[in-house]
């Protein structure tokens, strides 16, 4: 791991569950820049023992009063998706710097609400997109912008597995759980439909924003068969570049994930691994002028602890944002908003019909 630097950015977790046990807590204490300096969860015994295993300096019982510490800088909502608006405003308003987990929001409302109190705080706000912090599709990104030209088409697909269970658990720590954890008042997976687009959608989308920029339309179908959710989704980017997305949960086959990119100077064929091996993608990019392919290793491929680096950086140095931004946030849930509303009225939806109304 890169060696700790002098000045570092000391952050506070919200939350102790799932996404801070496998990710944050580990990404903080690794990251050059930054450091685990307070956790705070309701949960005594998950909190106390969170702290114990990965050294933070202080814990907290309330969030309050994490935010009153002068000492905490920034702060990773690193909670159920129900709270990260409401969580993230705090933080906020109590002059923290916020690196959010995704999605940043439940409802288009919530994004624009967040938006606002971004704007008006003047603090760092960034969206756990870590994607964006895979080697391989940042090759991609500096090829799109430098040496493809004109992007004619783009082809990107999400398909979980009904293996990643197994795979998972082999690779990510013992997630240590309290029966004293607080959870939303109602079930994220009540409503599968929503709840896999939320998980997953988001992710998807906001790739292909990464690549292609912002979105115009979508038209969207999706089939429910053999316990099986399958969107697909023609999208019509800002730029001209025409798009086709499939998000399925869940494959019976390994992970599957990855996209196709075809421009003006050359193609990019990319296959992206189960994040949780922190493993870059691999990504081929060919090169009209010369007729040859080239790929980045990507020997780091720790995008949790990169994006906390990352986030470390626009904090500390001023430098430019490399993640996901709130209007980034916004726009992902806009599109699958729009998504959602394609499947059920059988129609092309534009992104501007979806306002902060919804």
């Amino acid at each position: 791991m890169p060696k700790k630097e002098q000045r570092r950015l000391r952050i506070g977790v919200l939350g102790a569950g799932q996404i801070a046990q496998a990710a944050h807590f580990e990404s903080c204490t690794k990251a050059a820049n930054a450091d685990l300096f307070a956790i705070c969860d309701v949960a005594d015994d998950l909190r106390e023992r969170m702290a114990v295993t990965h050294g933070a300096a202080k814990t907290f019982a309330d969030y309050d009063a994490m935010l009153a510490d002068t000492d905490v800088e920034a702060v990773i909502i690193a909670t159920a998706d129900a709270f990260h608006v409401p969580a993230s405003i705090r933080a906020l308003e109590a002059g923290k710097h916020v690196l959010c987990e995704k999605p940043v929001g439940l409802t288009v409302k919530e994004a624009f609400d967040l938006a606002r109190a971004v704007e008006a705080s003047g603090r760092v706000f960034q969206v756990g997109h870590m994607k964006r912090y895979d080697a391989g599709l940042q090759a991609a990104k500096a090829f799109i912008d430098t040496e493809m030209g004109e992007l004619v088409a783009l082809k990107a697909w999400y398909c979980d597995s009904t293996h990643r269970y197994p795979m998972t658990d082999a690779v990510q720590p013992l997630i240590v759980t309290s029966a004293n954890a607080r959870k939303p008042s109602a079930n994220p997976k009540a409503d599968l439909r929503r709840y896999y687009m939320l998980a997953h959608g988001c992710h998807l989308i906001d790739t292909v924003r990464y690549f292609a920029g912002d979105i115009v339309s979508v038209e969207a179908r999706l089939s429910e068969r053999a316990g099986i959710w399958c969107w697909f989704v023609d999208v019509e980017f800002a730029n001209g570049t025409l798009g086709h997305l499939d998000l399925t949960v869940a494959v019976r086959m390994d992970w599957h994930e990855g996209f196709q990119i075809y421009g003006q100077n050359g193609s990019i064929l990319g296959k992206t691994f189960n994040p949780w091996y922190y493993k870059s993608s691999e990504v081929d990019i060919f090169r009209e002028a010369d007729g040859a392919t080239h790929r980045v290793l990507g020997a780091d491929g720790h995008f949790y602890r990169r994006q906390v680096e990352g986030f470390a950086r626009t904090v500390l140095d001023g430098a430019p944002m490399t993640g996901a931004d709130v209007h980034d946030g916004t726009a992902s849930v806009r599109a699958m908003v729009a998504i959602a509303r394609s499947v059920d009225e059988g129609r092309r939806v534009t992104l501007a019909e979806v306002t902060g109304g919804v």
